[in-house]
């Protein structure tokens, strides 16, 4: 593909949200099932599990992809979210509550599908 057609765009929004709602869910293990394959060959689910902390939660507010690299099949993707601390530890946490939090992603098109290139 030289460019996006609307039809790749969407499917990529929709496996780039897919992937956080999994995460929202805490979901680790669902969430690595979106990871590219070279990356599952190499990191198994405990391990990607352990990336992710519990001591905030997120709400998935958008998702933009705001480039393409035909010749790398790799499209940049801007995830917006909102995020939270679990526990209150302080007035000033307390006072703050969620905060709007913007994600840069690269996203691979490989084998006619779309995967989160995780950076480890």
């Amino acid at each position: 593909m030289q460019t996006l057609s609307e039809q790749q765009r969407t499917a990529l929004e929709d496996r780039v949200t897919e992937r956080w709602q999994a995460l929202e869910a805490r979901e680790f293990e669902q969430a690595w099932e979106y990871t590219s394959p070279a990356f599952r060959a190499i990191f198994p689910k405990q391990l990607y599990r352990k990336k992710f902390s519990y001591a905030v939660t997120w709400e998935l507010t958008g998702v933009k992809v705001v480039n393409y690299d035909a010749s790398a099949a790799v499209a940049s993707v801007v995830v917006r979210v909102m995020s939270e601390p679990t526990k209150r530890t302080s007035t000033a946490s307390e006072l703050i509550g969620a905060t709007p939090t913007s994600v840069r992603e690269r996203w691979i098109f490989t084998d006619g599908q779309w995967w989160f290139s995780a950076n480890y």
